[in-house]
């Protein structure tokens, strides 16, 4: 009989090493959508059950290993927790844990290296830590947020051979150049 394993998106992709930059994978916990239609009542739900308000656009929220992700028009992205029951009376709430795959870009030239791979100033005078945004990154949907140690990289889980293979001739080029 065939005994099916568990796999991780990214496989024995990762970590990867290129110069003076990483790339490793990144396990979040829950990752929930929540689809926004009380925003008022929403953040009241979020403090009380989570301790995170529900961000602005572009921003995010976090309070110890529970981060609220601004994740497009009215939508959220709770990371970390199963939500309490009370936030489903202000968004619906849709569990995304096993569609997407999570990789953190770290060390000098990760700017550099999404510079050749997202249509978006990603430097730090543009784009601080705590910040995120939804953008192409070469071909993939992504979303990338900006850590105080780099860069945290979401795409779809089918896609995460894609994203290893798109960073490391990226992170090639940029370590060449150094």
């Amino acid at each position: 009989m065939v005994e099916l394993k568990a796999q991780t998106p990214f496989g024995d992709l990762l970590p990867l090493h290129i110069g003076e930059m990483t790339m490793t994978a990144r396990d979040l916990g829950q990752l929930t959508v929540l689809g926004v239609f009380d925003r008022a009542g929403l953040t009241k739900a979020l403090e009380t059950a989570h301790g995170v308000a529900l961000p602005d656009p572009l921003q995010s929220t976090a309070k110890g290993d529970v981060q609220c992700l601004w994740f497009g028009r009215e939508e959220a992205l709770l990371v970390g927790p199963v939500p309490d029951e009370a936030l489903a009376k202000h968004a619906a709430l849709v569990d995304v844990s096993d569609g997407w795959a999570v990789a953190e870009l770290q060390g000098p030239g990760a700017e550099d290296v999404l510079a050749r791979l997202a249509p978006v100033d990603l430097r730090a005078a543009a784009f601080n830590s705590g910040q995120t945004l939804r953008s192409p990154l070469r071909d993939m949907p992504a979303a990338i947020t900006r850590t105080d140690t780099g860069f945290l990289l979401m795409v779809y889980r089918s896609m995460a051979a894609t994203l290893v293979q798109e960073l490391r001739r990226a992170m090639e080029a940029v370590a060449s150049r150094r």
